[in-house]
């Protein structure tokens, strides 16, 4: 199988000359809060599989949740990633590309189920926290670290943070031992130049300590790619995708779209295609995600997209009017 980039295609520029740009698909995980991560063993091995033929640097498999929050009956193996369901479908992983499990701060029992690295097939710690979770994500921060792993952490929802208080929980994170802060446009409200706005900041915070910055968008406003090479443009080295757009509401940034633009030679898109076509294309016949104008709206004033989630879930699904007017009112 010809997995190599089409000659005829220029690198983009400025990204051939930045071998320390990572991909990381999370697939897997952000899309499983579409289904509860009842996703078969045979799709998140399809998955991982077409990441390691693709040159994917990263792939998170899902959530370290606690299982007293979320009943481990109710949902799917990748909201917990117990080390024997991770094994099943990845064995040893012997392969280049690394693996990540996101911990959300308040909802993870990390000192008892984020077990040492040395007992474990995942390299990357993701932790994701709120600006007023910050003391709490300090603590897994130094907790993961300890046990041997690379570690991430994701700000979530900045785009509602007033500035002083942002600038005070990133001095805070920046003092972890955490080897990457990642920018996340949670309700997929940031426009490109907030989002350059914000990638300086970040860049300007981690400057000096050899930490890197990551960007996560969501796509709202149709944006999340633009914003992620925006911010992989002004500095950010850390890139997240998922196959198709799949995750939560409008989706993520697509990783076609995203491995098509960069174009460097070491990223090969097809097996990505394929796996969209051979998966993807199928699943959303039972599962929806993608911009659609409710989520629009919801980002349009800066807002969580849980309700537009109920929206698409009822019988009024299509009453934007009705939906938009209840949010201009309030």
């Amino acid at each position: 199988m010809n997995t190599s980039s089409p000659t005829d295609l220029p690198p983009t520029p400025g990204f051939e000359y930045r071998p320390e740009i990572k991909v990381l698909d999370c697939t897997i995980r952000d899309g499983g809060l579409i289904n509860d991560h009842l996703f078969e063993d045979s799709l998140t091995r399809a998955v991982y599989e077409a990441c390691v033929a693709a040159g994917i640097d990263y792939m998170e498999l899902g959530y370290k949740a606690d299982n007293k929050i979320f009943a481990r009956d109710k949902f799917g193996a990748w909201k917990h990633c117990y080390e024997e369901d991770l094994r099943r479908v990845v064995g040893e992983n012997d392969t280049d590309l690394k693996l990540s499990v996101m911990a959300d701060a308040e909802k993870t029992e990390y000192r008892r189920d984020i077990v040492p690295k040395e007992k474990s097939v995942i390299d990357i710690v993701r932790v994701a926290t709120y600006i007023y979770q910050i003391p709490t994500a300090v603590d897994m921060i130094k907790d993961a670290h300890e046990k041997g792993y690379e570690v991430s952490v994701n700000l979530m929802a900045v785009s509602t943070v007033p500035d002083a208080e942002l600038q005070e929980g990133l001095d805070l994170l920046a003092k972890t031992p955490v080897d990457i802060i990642v920018l996340v446009d949670s309700f997929g409200a940031l426009l490109p130049q907030q989002i350059r706005d914000y990638t300086r900041r970040y860049l300007e915070v981690v400057k000096g300590t050899g930490k890197q910055v990551g960007i996560h968008c969501h796509n709202n406003l149709q944006l999340a790619f633009a914003n992620t090479i925006e911010a992989a443009t002004i500095g950010a080295n850390r890139l997240d995708a998922t196959m198709n757009g799949i995750g939560r509401g409008a989706g993520n940034c697509s990783m076609e779209l995203l491995l098509s633009f960069m174009r460097n030679g070491k990223y090969h898109i097809r097996p990505i295609l394929q796996c969209i076509q051979d998966h993807f294309v199928p699943l959303r016949e039972k599962l929806e995600w993608g911009c659609m104008i409710p989520y629009l709206i919801t980002a349009h004033f800066n807002q969580h997209p849980r309700s537009a989630i109920i929206l698409r879930a009822g019988q009024d699904k299509d009453n934007f009017v009705e939906f938009y007017d209840q949010w201009a009112k309030s």
